[in-house]
């Protein structure tokens, strides 16, 4: 199937190229600045688009045209919100191949990947036509004559700015439950990834979303203040960095603003002697170097716990797994194959996880894997292949920090407790996993674990649907309110509005037969005083 993406010829250089204007009002909006930056593919290196860089006139414009449709579209039912959802969702499933392939281009995951961040994608906006089931409200008689009921109002416009990493399934986290559960969006995505949701901005007119209830503003830092200053922005979602994740959830508190914002991760696996050799190596191998070790989930240390007091020996089962460990990643070859390990981002995201591995050799840590000799391979494009470090102190630069790469720093110590301290001593919060056979080894970790994400035998344990994700609370890695997903989401979408109601009882002789006297209204049980009924009392 061919892709379907705007292409002109750009009068600077004669040449034909993909341009990613904003989205506004169901039409593709020039930016009011009339600059553009281009898009790169990440395996060659060579231009795929042009994405527009947007300045507040441009989000000034796609918020009120947000608010002028928010009074039509909140005022439809929520089962008919959901049903052009429903439409939008099997028209991703059609176009599945179309999308995965514009993610390869862009992103750089192999196809396996790109078709897993479709349908993970997917799968939340089926969360979201299943909202008509789940956002319903209370209803309880809480004093005699007196009925409280609740029920979920949407907020208004809210904006979502999302990362490079999964170009459809981090803005599929937020969209489609906001917009069913009666809001307008605006979306700022990244702007190294752009191709994707503005074929997704199609698919949303041929579901039969009206104009001005998802819009799209391109660009950079600039967008992205104007879109959080912005007073009719009710709530702010944010995935990212963890300093940006501060700054942004800072900057909304500061205006009295809803904010969610999810920040980085280092997360831990920890394998004890009697784990499964073959599917944990597997499973390891897989959580590091999938997506190029580019996803908040994936593993960057593993602890290996050893059995006899020797961690070292290589009779260990430790040893032994980290040996299954490097051999697997070593045939991982590069390329956007299924099977094959993508390339990163871009160079300062090449540079960054390289003077991680640089400095970590320098200091004495042992390269067991080095993927420096990628680059060399290929013609073009950011390219660095699974790297394993094996360090002698827990306390190295690259066990402690975020790399955001292909790198697994391993550590081995001889005690489940120092196994757990070294994980609970990192500042993030976002995902852990522990590789046993028995259950009750498995219990104990998961019970101290500094993590809102757990695996047991799983190494990239993301909550699927109807779980909700999000890291823990207090941690580098959340800040804000609720999780992202799920039924954190549906809060985070909506004021929950509670209406007490009282109405006379009926006077006439032919309906008071048989009503409940005065006495009985304000006394409880055994002749007890019901002293919080506020049915009409001073």
């Amino acid at each position: 199937r061919a892709i379907h993406v705007m292409q002109i010829r750009d009068p600077k250089r004669g040449k034909m190229t993909t341009i990613c204007d904003n989205f506004i009002d169901n039409a593709f909006t020039p930016p009011t600045t009339e600059s553009y930056l281009t898009v790169t593919a990440p395996t060659t290196g060579k231009e795929i688009g042009q994405v527009a860089m947007s300045d507040g006139k441009d989000v000034q414009t796609a918020v009120a045209s947000a608010s002028l449709a928010f009074e039509n579209w909140s005022s439809q039912t929520i089962k008919t919100r959901a049903g052009i959802m429903m439409k939008f969702h099997s028209l991703v499933q059609q176009h599945a191949d179309e999308l995965a392939k514009l993610i390869v281009l862009e992103n750089g995951k192999n196809y396996t990947e790109a078709l897993a961040d479709v349908a993970k994608g997917n799968e939340t906006v089926e969360y979201a036509c299943s909202l008509p089931q789940l956002a319903q409200g209370k209803i309880m008689e809480v004093s005699r004559g007196v009925m409280c009921q609740d029920r979920r109002d949407p907020l208004g416009v809210v904006a979502c700015i999302v990362p490079f990493n999964f170009p459809f399934m981090v803005p599929m986290w937020t969209t489609p439950i906001a917009l069913v559960m009666g809001n307008c969006v605006v979306l700022k995505p990244s702007e190294k990834v752009p191709l994707t949701m503005r074929r997704v901005a199609e698919l949303m007119i041929e579901a039969g979303f009206p104009p001005g209830v998802f819009n799209m503003v391109n660009g950079g830092v600039d967008s992205v203040n104007e879109i959080i200053d912005h007073p009719d922005v009710k709530a702010v979602t944010f995935v990212g960095s963890s300093p940006v994740a501060d700054i942004v959830a800072t900057r909304c508190r500061n205006l009295n603003k809803r904010c969610t914002a999810l920040g980085g991760a280092k997360n831990h696996l920890i394998a004890l002697p009697d784990c499964e050799l073959e599917s944990a190596a597997r499973d390891i191998v897989v959580s590091f170097a999938g997506c190029a070790g580019q996803r908040c989930m994936a593993a960057s240390v593993l602890l290996l716990v050893g059995g006899d007091g020797d961690c070292d020996s290589s009779s260990n089962n430790g040893q032994l797994l980290l040996s299954k460990v490097v051999e697997m990643a070593a045939a991982l070859k590069p390329g956007t194959e299924p099977g094959q390990m993508g390339p990163v981002i871009d160079a300062n995201s090449k540079r960054k996880i390289l003077s991680y591995i640089n400095s970590s050799e320098e200091s004495g840590a042992e390269v067991l894997l080095d993927g420096r000799g990628w680059q060399k391979e290929q013609s073009g494009g950011e390219w660095i292949g699974p790297t394993i470090i094996k360090h002698k102190s827990s306390g190295d630069k690259a066990v402690k920090e975020e790399i955001f790469g292909p790198v697994l720093s391993v550590v081995l110590v001889k005690t489940w407790q120092e196994a757990i301290a070294i994980e609970n001593s990192n500042p993030f919060g976002n995902a852990a996993c522990i590789y046993t056979s028995s259950g009750s080894h498995a219990n104990w970790f998961t019970s101290r674990f500094r993590a809102s994400m757990l695996g047991v035998n799983i190494g990239i344990p993301v909550p699927r649907e109807p779980f909700s994700f999000g890291g823990l609370y207090g941690t580098k890695s959340k800040y804000g309110d609720m999780d992202i997903t799920g039924d954190g989401a549906m809060e985070f979408f909506s004021n929950r509005i509670k209406v007490s109601s009282r109405w006379p009882a009926p006077q006439a002789p032919e309906y008071t037969t048989g009503q409940r006297s005065g006495a009985v209204v304000m006394n409880g049980v055994n002749g007890t005083t019901d002293h919080a009924n506020f049915n009409g009392r001073i």
